[in-house]
């Protein structure tokens, strides 16, 4: 019987700001690759040695990575409303236009936000829709999708039901919170908690939110968040809690600067930057001092709502937008510009596309990676090389005479199939390749179970 040892070697990766000094804005992208390769990898070493605890020489070890633990992904809201209105079954009928939106989502992303905005989560109050969510949490579950809910509290629209009196509205508002992260814990583990707080209390939202804004207003522009994020973090102490906003300056710097405890330690996990790009594509040095902006944070960042378009440009268009070959061209080389200078930056750590498809884009501009027939654009096919092919890693290695074999693989989770010299095989298919410094070494016994050795 011949025992395998794994052992995953990762240095200290660190992520504050200033990890990465900005070089001049021609060189980020072309110096992106060796950042890829230092803060996206880490070293794997298999030992094999037999019962009389000898190395064994010779054995093939197949490698195959299933999973990236970076984030890529899409909101999934056509699925969850049409689910909603009862106009969408699951299992979805073969062929259709949700069974392709889904089948190309499944296919390019490992991440997905479902829709929790509390003016269409409790239009009837006391009975909120809980059921299109977890069904489609479920979904995402089955085909290894991390979800995140989006957003718990914001202030763009309101229930026609709420009261005037702004305390009674923020324990209703709070109760939403803690419902929502309370009810699907396990299930969904990853929320934008707060929405735009930076210019919560502009005109147009008054307008259509009064008595929430004026709730927000006499609790505090930062305290609010607070609460709020204070409730999150007690219905689910090992949720990953987000600060989410459009404004990506100073101002949201602030926000995030006062978003702490009494003891000063942040509220939040993750930092949400949303780059709807409809005015004009992000240049390079853009992305990059964003980047560099909300690291020294020292928390990760994540980019939630990210949009190119494949068509004219412009906030305030006639609809519809149409996407052209020449726009579809652009929207491609820019995807694979922009998705390649942020994964390269080690404070990244998820992109959210915002949406998939036309037919369901935001504002109705050419803003998806598939046209409103569900075809993918060059966009999608050039985004699905990256995340599927060339930040996947995929190798076969033989151990040397000391019975070890070294691979450098892209952070995910791993399929090795290790073959011995006289034909017998195992299969070790959940090996964890971590963004970390401490990493389990775990061996395991031909026709055996796995035993955890220790900690690297």
């Amino acid at each position: 019987m011949t025992r395998v040892y794994v052992s995953v070697l990762l240095v200290a990766v660190a992520t504050p700001g200033g990890v990465c000094p900005a070089a001049g804005a021609d060189k980020l992208l072309e110096s992106a690759p060796v950042r890829i390769e230092k803060y996206r990898k880490g070293d794997v070493r298999i030992s094999l040695a037999g019962r009389d605890g000898k190395p064994r020489a010779g054995a093939t070890v197949r490698v195959r990575q299933v999973s990236s633990e970076f984030l890529f992904g899409s909101s999934v809201f056509p699925l969850v409303y049409k689910l909603q209105t009862g106009d969408l079954k699951l299992p979805l009928e073969e062929g259709g236009p949700y069974h392709k939106f889904a089948k190309r989502y499944a296919d390019l992303f490992n991440f997905a936000t479902l829709p929790y905005y509390w003016w269409g989560y409790e239009k009837e109050r006391g009975k909120p829709v809980h059921a299109s969510r977890e069904r489609i949490a479920a979904w995402c579950k089955e085909r290894n999708i991390t979800t995140k809910g989006h957003p718990l509290v914001w202030n763009y629209s309101q229930l026609k039901w709420l009261p005037d009196d702004p305390v009674e509205v923020e324990k209703l508002q709070l109760a939403h919170v803690s419902n929502c992260v309370t009810r699907f814990r396990g299930k969904v583990d990853i929320w934008d908690v707060v929405n735009e707080t930076t210019n919560f209390a502009q005109k147009p939202n008054k307008a259509r939110a009064p008595t929430v804004t004026a709730m927000w207003e006499k609790a505090g522009r930062i305290e609010l968040p607070r609460r709020a994020f204070r409730a999150a973090r007690k219905a689910n102490p090992n949720a990953t809690l987000v600060i989410n906003d459009f404004h990506v300056g100073d101002d949201f710097a602030e926000v995030v600067r006062g978003l702490v405890d009494e003891k000063g330690q942040p509220l939040y996990d993750a930092i949400g930057l949303q780059s709807h790009m409809h005015g004009g594509n992000w240049s390079n040095t853009k992305l990059w001092s964003v980047c560099e902006r909300f690291a020294p944070f020292r928390k990760p960042l994540h980019f939630t709502e990210l949009t190119m378009l494949s068509g004219k440009k412009g906030w305030h268009l006639p609809k519809p937008r149409p996407s052209t070959p020449k726009g579809e061209a652009e929207q491609a080389r820019e995807v694979k510009r922009v998705y390649t200078l942020l994964f390269s930056h080690p404070s990244v750590e998820a992109i959210t596309w915002w949406n998939l498809s036309d037919a369901h884009a935001w504002m109705q501009a050419p803003a998806g990676l598939l046209g409103k027939d569900m075809s993918p654009k060059p966009a999608y096919n050039v985004l699905k090389k990256l995340i599927t092919e060339d930040w996947r890693t995929e190798t076969s290695l033989k151990t040397d005479t000391g019975g070890k074999a070294d691979f450098r693989g892209f952070h995910g989770r791993y399929e090795l199939t290790i073959t011995t010299p006289d034909g017998r095989q195992k299969r070790i298919e959940n090996l964890q390749l971590k963004k970390s410094t401490r990493q389990k070494t775990t061996s395991w016994t031909f026709g055996a179970a796995p035993k955890e050795d220790g900690v690297r």
